[in-house]
């Protein structure tokens, strides 16, 4: 998966089963782009099968399980 974004991506994912494997690869691709970990990945529910995909900055919290 390749996609040229500066600190966000939205994607629609219309295969249920491919999912998780879609966000996953995004995730990944997002933060290998920003030499970051992947918890600095926000993802969020945009729609209806739609899901944005943002860097979280530096002064902001992270949360732990």
């Amino acid at each position: 998966m390749t996609f040229d974004a500066t600190d966000s991506v939205t994607l629609k994912i219309w295969d249920r089963s491919a999912l998780h494997h879609t966000l996953d690869s995004a995730v990944s691709e997002l933060s290998a782009r920003h030499n970051t970990t992947t918890c600095r990945v926000a993802v969020t529910c945009s729609g209806p099968n739609t899901f944005t995909l943002s860097l979280r900055g530096e002064g902001k919290a992270l949360v732990s399980a």
